[in-house]
């Protein structure tokens, strides 16, 4: 299959199963599932009744005071007494195989060739690392909530996307599911869609 370039309006040809194949709903969902699963710090903790500091001694005697019986200070029904059933922290991160990796890659990729979200451009750059530099080239590209991928990281437009929130900027190793699906528009350069290729390969 083929791919216009925007700026040079040539035609990229470009593997099937990359970028023309079946959008698979079910696939994308667990890999985006366990993306998102995977960054989750997990580090809440709380105390039980045994870890929380005080002594173990009895209040008040078990009968004859006319209150509540009570066995220590650190009950979880006081207050800043302990967690009853305590949360611990845990590793939320899932399993993902790298051939289910690649093929939700894959299957968003073709989605968005699908939806015409995806622009290939020839190159992208900008002049200065200066944020009004990046926004007039963006307005020319009719382009507002994109992602751009370029084969290396170019400092200048790095810089220039910093500030910009519906603005974000990758290589090739940088993409992830979440990113690709997380915005209106994805602008890749030529030499990133073949780097992307044979990674997928």
């Amino acid at each position: 299959m083929e791919l216009v370039t925007k700026d040079a309006q040539s035609a990229l040809t470009v593997s099937e199963t990359t970028f023309g194949r079946e959008f698979n709903e079910a696939l994308v969902h667990q890999v985006v599932v366990a993306y998102a699963a995977g960054a989750r710090q997990g580090s809440r903790a709380q105390k039980t009744r045994a870890e929380v500091s005080g002594s173990g001694k009895k209040p008040w005697r078990q009968k004859g005071t006319g209150r509540a019986r009570s066995g220590d200070i650190k009950s979880p029904i006081w207050r800043s007494g302990g967690v009853t059933f305590a949360a611990k922290p845990q590793d939320h991160s899932q399993k993902v195989n790298k051939k289910m990796y690649r093929g939700a890659i894959k299957s968003i990729l073709s989605e968005l060739v699908r939806q015409d979200r995806l622009v290939v451009v020839e190159k992208f750059e900008v002049s200065a690392p200066k944020t009004k530099v990046l926004v007039q080239k963006l307005k020319e590209m009719a382009l507002e909530d994109v992602l751009i991928i370029t084969a290396n990281l170019d400092e200048n437009l790095f810089l220039a996307a910093r500030n910009l929130y519906k603005v974000d900027v990758r290589d090739v190793q940088g993409i992830d599911p979440v990113s690709l699906i997380a915005f209106d528009k994805v602008v890749m350069t030529v030499d990133a869609v073949k780097q992307v290729e044979e990674m997928l390969a």
